[in-house]
């Protein structure tokens, strides 16, 4: 199976990547069909729907070269914790985990604009450079399913919801590196300013995205960006063999110098937009955020296809078009 294009999005790594569709409908993510392969004109009269659906590969997963390799499922663990049952076990296929037999993911999003090759996306869960599947329209008439029923844990909300937060703080350090970061990742954002790229931020800290091990053992992320991706799990459910990794890498690290912050309170890092983020979340759940840096990749220069410019254009161009 050959995927059909690639996702650029806001999110570079899995650690900061909303648990699920909507949540941050900031997120913002450009779905560019492979040239060459399939025509653009697939995506005529997509622009007329509201939302639509990806079907895409959870690409980032630590368990992807098994999955691919081994015959048949075995030795695939049946469950995984799960974050709002406070690392209690469900079957996976009852969850919405990426650690699954088949690792493929199904999203909603917002369709904002068509352009060519290029489907742009907003309220977006998807990591840059996902691999797309398939596209389908959204249909309110069936996809609606009225009086669904789900479990009590799902709808928990309030002091019952293990993910609530109980406020977001920037502290003036942020917006001062924000700026001096702007200058130089500014013209390569899929935001227009400064003050855009901070809703976007307030809008993911507003639940804890931390990953289930930082909850229940609170612990730096001194792995690097790279390392980020391996042993964060987002706060999805998380395998049985991610887990132990995770809480092993945890110990290793913390005898080998991992230290926290004044007070016991970590600082935590997400990468978006290639900007570094820091914040940390005290033990009433209010989380504060502190300073923005430039990551690596930023300052090596990677370019991509859809930035701010060309968004706000076919966005306007929409919107001028509706009216």
């Amino acid at each position: 199976m050959t995927p059909i294009g690639v996702i650029e999005s806001c999110f570079w790594t899995r650690n900061g990547t909303p648990r699920q569709p909507l949540l941050v409908p900031h997120a913002r993510a450009c779905l560019i069909l492979h040239s060459g392969g399939i025509p653009q004109a697939t995506l005529e009269g997509l622009v007329e729907y509201s939302h639509c659906w990806i079907l895409y590969v959870f690409h980032k997963n630590t368990d992807l070269p098994r999955l691919w390799e081994q015959q048949g499922h075995t030795n695939f663990k049946a469950k995984v914790r799960v974050p709002r049952l406070q690392g209690g076990k469900m079957g996976v296929l009852a969850t919405r985990s990426p650690h699954r037999p088949c690792p493929i993911g199904l999203s909603v999003a917002k369709v904002e604009a068509v352009h060519g090759r290029m489907l742009l996306l907003s309220g977006v869960d998807l990591v840059d450079g996902t691999p797309v599947l398939d596209i389908k329209p959204y249909l309110p008439y069936c996809d609606n399913v009225q009086g669904a029923k789900v479990p009590d844990w799902i709808m928990a909300d309030g002091v019952d919801d293990p993910l609530a937060v109980a406020s977001v703080i920037f502290s003036p350090d942020f917006s001062i590196s924000l700026v001096s970061c702007w200058e130089a990742q500014g013209k390569q954002s899929l935001y227009t300013s400064p003050n855009e790229f901070q809703i976007l931020i307030e809008q993911i800290l507003s639940r804890d995205i931390r990953s289930l091990s930082q909850r229940l053992r609170p612990h730096k992320t001194t792995f690097g960006y790279s390392n980020m991706d391996t042993y964060e799990d987002n706060g999805n459910c998380i395998d049985e063999n991610d887990y132990s990794t995770a809480i092993t890498s945890v110990v290793t690290n913390e005898r080998e110098s991992l230290s926290h912050c004044d007070n016991d309170i970590v600082e935590y890092h997400i990468i978006v937009e290639g900007i570094d983020v820091s914040y940390t979340i005290d033990g009433f759940a209010n989380v504060v955020i502190h300073r923005a840096a430039l990551t690596n990749d930023v300052r090596n220069g990677s370019v991509r296809e859809c930035n701010h410019t060309i968004w706000s254009h076919l966005v306007s161009k929409l919107a001028n078009h509706v009216a």
